[in-house]
């Protein structure tokens, strides 16, 4: 009955792990399929582009192309779209950042005490970046609000004129800078400015208050009367402006679906000169992405001062003296809705049809942003490594107040160089105009599983590392901000075509027209899944591009992002150190994936063949044991050799052929517990599976019994070891008897070391897919399938290794057990005889767990590709607790040994 138990038990279990590995394949090779495809499949980019690091992890960057300027060139490009199976193949050339101003329009008419003859509205502003986290104090905007008639200059030469045809010689007005005329004397609240950024600029906006209670605020008069007072409080952002070519670009992510207005292949540059006897300039359409990246804003305070007489005249510092000492009473707080502000000013611009002034500012500036480098730590983390702050990159020799990015003196991960000839003193002959914009939420979507660097539209998800970091982060992404040489930087916010990029490089120095590409996205033709063939199309494609152009080529087919630790040095303005996660991508996790799945499901198949057939062995060997009596005496009687071993290995057989057919019935059942699919034919498999399997485990019993002399079923069934000592105690003397059955030790400790082995490989196998792939958003959505079948399969072979050093135990109690009523009826108690037996079930186990844990590295190394520490941590903890199952399935023996018939036994054996 006992056989009969213990090969239904390992034939059941072997049918459903077969099906449970067949499972997991099958689940992973699905998941793999369905979420391998990206939005392309190569990546394209300069010679020598790559860092050493992305080569020492194959891993590829974020922001991996916006550090990159030119370096690929047309020809390159054409090129690649004759390399056969090129599906599409969309350049992209990073021109440069411009410094664009972003509005937030405020309303302040209820703020506004009409019974005031003068007054000042004071606008204090904080600006912020980062979550909050850098923050810095600005000059004041002051809105001067007066019911004395004002007048703004309606055009300026030699003579500055206003309204009703008054002039002013142009040196005796405000010395030459912008100003108002209030009752006839010159209000000149503007000081010459030079470099300034937004937290050192002043505002100041002249309002006149009408007699019918509307405000006078447009400079010239061209502005009619309004009814509410509208400021604007704006600050400066980097935007990066890109060349793509419209037609691969809508291929590769729907660009024409996604754009609101004008597609940029229906917009053609054109010329023209906004005034007499000025250069003509030439408009190159863009589109401006409809969602805003950067993470700025300001914070702003309102109060209200009476002024009690008329300005000083003439001298903007004594003019923004008098507006700052007024005594003011705080009216307001309120905190700019900066996304608003970006809609309002990209929808201002759509409204100008193009023109593009006052979005941009022409290009005053072009700055060509470099790459980010790193240090990697022990632990396996990133520091980004700061770079010294440049204040002549963001320097213009000609230009009057024209503010920069308060940021731009933070602290700084990337290198600037202004390639604007502007920075030489001499004029731009391009201006961009916003024709329209595009939504990067309704490009074509690609799973976010194998996402790769789409930098042209999302910027690099990053999130707090630990928890002190996403307490001050909020639990929010950190965002780029206004350093144009942060650690993150803003996706292009502008897109031009290819064919106006000529016109743009044409007004820099020091840029390679003759090479303007930054990278090329291929995506390649004829890829389904994630199957050898469409693995060996793109290898193909990418060999060959590699060889026709001599360029940097990235596989990104089969890619996942994978998370990277980066520590963020602090910033000059009260931003703390970060340590953030940022998703890069990880090349070849697919095929990683694949590989280790292959790997374990033949690993998982070895295991629990060799853990039944070593379990079947154990049992026959004790049904051959129980009848060794029986045995001896038939062979006394005449019985030939191999007439004891047909009857033994028949037996044995017959079980076997019983047992399969109740695994047949009991699989189907058992794998729809455990969640498991089992088809048919794997059931209809257990039948002869359990007939070898009883033939193959009871072929050496058998043999022993056949070859066994008559005399033999008359000795004990153990040993004397050969040098016996003598045992202080219930350890040593359990111990000791390990070694009086070698035989039955060794196969105890061998079934519980496979147990142990793929219980280690268990522990690997998690690491590899949070170690080796190290937490792919690929390999994590994989292991998630995996595991449950993983640990179905290690805990059967745990407890079928168990269940046979339980069954060895019982063995060793049953041959001495007249001994062991000796010892008790010679003093030794319950408890000692029960550490006895511990003793015996603790040996067998570290044998076992030494030896498991052995194979189970081994194994491990073998799926992982490495020797990690981790893996060493999981064979001691394997040791450990091959030890402890083994001394736990000693309590069933144990408590079997307080039912022994003590007085039977010594009278037996007397």
């Amino acid at each position: 009955m006992a056989l009969l138990v213990g090969v239904l038990t390992a034939t059941t279990g072997f049918t459903v792990l077969t099906g449970a590995t067949a499972t997991a394949r099958l689940q992973v090779t699905g998941t793999v399929d369905a979420n391998v495809r990206a939005a392309y499949d190569i990546l394209v980019r300069p010679r020598g582009s790559r860092l050493p690091l992305e080569d020492d992890r194959a891993l590829l960057r974020p922001n991996a192309v916006s550090g990159i300027y030119g370096g690929i060139t047309m020809d390159d490009w054409a090129k690649i779209r004759a390399v056969p199976g090129v599906d599409v193949a969309a350049p992209i050339a990073m021109a440069g950042t411009v410094n664009a101003a972003v509005g937030a329009p405020v309303d302040i008419t209820d703020l506004v005490d009409r019974a005031l003859d003068r007054q000042v509205i004071r606008v204090d502003r904080t600006l912020l970046a980062d979550r909050g986290l850098s923050r810095a104090p600005a000059t004041p905007v002051y809105v001067y609000v007066t019911k004395h008639d004002v007048a703004w200059p309606t055009s300026a030469g030699s003579d500055v004129v206003f309204p009703g045809g008054r002039t002013m010689p142009f040196k005796e007005f405000c010395g030459g800078n912008f100003g108002a005329l209030e009752d006839g004397r010159p209000l000149c609240p503007f000081p010459e400015q030079g470099q300034v950024t937004d937290a050192t600029t002043q505002d100041v906006f002249v309002v006149g208050l009408r007699a019918d209670g509307t405000f006078d605020t447009g400079i010239g008069s061209r502005q009619p009367p309004q009814d509410r007072l509208v400021i604007t409080v704006a600050w400066h952002e980097p935007m990066l402006v890109a060349a793509v070519d419209p037609q691969a670009e809508d291929r590769l992510v729907g660009l024409r679906g996604a754009t609101q207005g004008t597609f940029l292949s229906d917009a053609p540059a054109r010329t023209v000169s906004p005034a007499a006897g000025s250069p003509a300039s030439k408009i190159v359409p863009v589109l401006a992405t409809s969602r805003r990246y950067a993470d700025t804003t300001a914070a702003v305070a309102m109060s209200r001062a009476r002024i009690d007489g008329p300005l000083p005249s003439g001298d903007p510092g004594a003019t923004l003296a008098a507006l700052a000492a007024a005594p003011a009473a705080r009216l307001r707080e309120e905190l700019l809705d900066t996304d608003a502000a970006y809609k309002h000013t990209t929808s201002t611009e759509m409204e100008r049809e193009g023109n593009g002034f006052s979005f941009v500012y022409s290009h005053e500036w072009l700055l060509q942003i470099g790459g980010v480098t790193y240090l990697q730590s022990p632990d396996g983390g990133l520091t980004a490594v700061p770079v010294p702050y440049d204040p002549v990159a963001y320097l213009l020799p000609h230009t009057f107040g024209f503010p920069a990015p308060w940021q731009i003196d933070d602290t700084s991960f990337r290198t600037v160089h202004n390639v604007s000839v502007r920075v030489y003193g001499d004029m731009t002959k391009t201006e961009l105009g916003v024709v329209g914009t595009f939504d990067p939420q309704r490009l074509t979507t690609f799973n976010p599983l194998s996402r790769v660097p789409m930098e042209t539209y999302e910027p690099p998800l990053v999130v707090g590392a630990d928890q002190h970091t996403r307490d001050l982060l909020g639990g929010r992404p950190l965002a780029p901000g206004a350093n144009p040489a942060g650690y993150l930087s803003s996706p292009p916010m502008m897109l031009m075509g290819l064919d106006a990029l000529p016109d743009l490089l044409d007004d820099t120095r020091g840029t390679d027209k003759a090479a303007p590409l930054s990278a090329v996205r291929v995506r390649v033709a004829g890829v389904h899944g994630f199957s050898a063939t469409s693995r060996e199309r793109v290898r193909l494609v990418a060999e060959d591009i590699a060889a026709r152009t001599g360029l940097d080529v990235d596989i990104t087919y089969g890619s996942s992002p994978a998370p990277q630790t980066v520590t963020l040095a602090a910033g000059r303005y009260q931003r703390p150190e970060l340590r953030v996660t940022e998703h890069w991508v990880k090349k070849g996790v697919a095929a990683n994936i694949i590989t280790a799945v292959d790997r374990k499901s033949a690993v998982l198949f070895v295991l629990v063949l060799v853990v039944c057939a070593l379990f079947l062995a154990n049992a026959v060997t004790a049904g051959v044991r129980d009848r060794r009596t029986e045995l001896a005496t038939l062979s006394a009687l005449g019985w030939p050799a191999h007439r004891v071993f047909a009857a033994v290995l028949g037996e044995v057989a017959t079980i076997g052929a019983v047992a399969g057919l109740g695994a047949l019935a009991l699989a189907a059942p058992l794998g729809a517990l455990l969640d498991v699919r089992t088809t048919w034919t794997q059931a209809l498999l257990a039948v002869p599976t359990a007939v070898v399997l009883s033939l193959v485990a009871g072929l050496l019993p058998a043999l022993g019994a056949a070859r066994a002399r008559p005399a033999a079923g008359l000795r004990p069934a153990v040993t004397r070891p050969r040098r016996a000592g003598r045992p202080r105690g219930p350890l040593s003397m359990g111990l000791l008897n390990l070694v009086r059955v070698p035989g039955r030790t060794a196969l105890g400790a061998g079934a519980l070391a496979i147990g142990i082995a793929a219980a280690t490989v268990l522990g690997a196998i998690t690491f590899t897919f949070h170690g080796a792939i190290v937490g792919t958003l690929l390999g994590d959505a994989v292991s998630l399938r995996v595991r449950a079948v993983d640990t179905i399969a290690a805990v059967a072979t745990v407890l079928l290794g168990v269940l046979a050093v339980a069954d060895v135990l019982y063995l060793n109690i049953r041959d001495r057990a007249a001994e062991l009523a000796t010892l008790r009826a010679t003093g030794w108690t319950s408890a000692a005889l029960g550490r006895l037996v511990a003793a015996e079930g603790l040996g067998i186990g570290v044998l076992g767990g030494v030896l498991g844990a052995g194979l189970g590295v081994a194994g491990a190394a073998w799926l992982v590709g490495d020797l990690t520490g981790g893996l060493l941590t999981t064979a001691a903890w394997a040791v450990a607790a091959g030890a402890v199952l083994a001394a736990g399935a000693a309590l069933v023996p144990a408590v079997l040994l307080q039912r022994l018939p003590t007085a039977q036994l010594l009278a037996d054996e007397s």
